[in-house]
């Protein structure tokens, strides 16, 4: 199950932070870098919604539940902003990554059931968590230059740290 967790870990890591593309995260503007956290959000949904179908397990329940919830709040806030400011979220390489390593993720996860699944998706969660926070900590904010887009990314790296800690919590108690 280490290894496990250690593949899921580095293979979010790497696909966040070193993409197999000649641009960097850090070379992203503002509505790239928007594109890319919702994009995020809907993959994480998408996680959620096959948990709460698969797992029979009430704590995966509960978290899977708490995601939806937050990352589907998180979204339209940032909607409603774009909309505010006229503009249209752009998508990029990373997006177009993201997107597709999760659907690896999400046929993997297909296949899972049980205890085994379970372990998976907590696993997954506290690896994406950990690197899409670290992304937006210190590369992303660092470089929107839009303060309202700025200070919105600031109150959901917030509310997403505190799930990278439920889903530290959910791997523990797992084991």
């Amino acid at each position: 199950m280490k290894s496990l967790l250690k593949s899921i870990a580095l293979a979010g890591v790497v696909a966040l932070s070193a993409p197999a593309y000649s641009a960097s995260p850090a070379d992203l503007n503002d509505l790239e870098i928007a594109h890319v956290a919702y994009t995020a959000d809907v993959i994480d949904i998408r996680y959620a919604h096959m948990a709460l179908a698969i797992s029979t397990n009430p704590d995966i329940h509960e978290f899977a539940k708490t995601m939806i919830r937050d990352h589907e709040a998180v979204n339209e806030q940032a909607l409603g902003l774009l909309a505010k400011l006229g503009a249209e979220a752009q998508d990029n390489f990373l997006s177009q990554k993201l997107n597709a390593d999760a659907e690896g993720i999400l046929n993997e996860m297909s296949k899972l059931r049980g205890e085994e699944f379970d372990m998976y998706y907590a696993s997954n969660e506290l690896a994406y968590h950990g690197a899409v926070n670290g992304l937006v900590g210190d590369v992303f904010i660092p470089n929107i230059e839009n303060a309202e887009v700025k200070a919105l990314f600031e109150a959901g790296l917030k509310i997403f740290q505190a799930h990278e800690k439920h889903a530290d919590m959910m791997v523990k108690g797992l084991k």
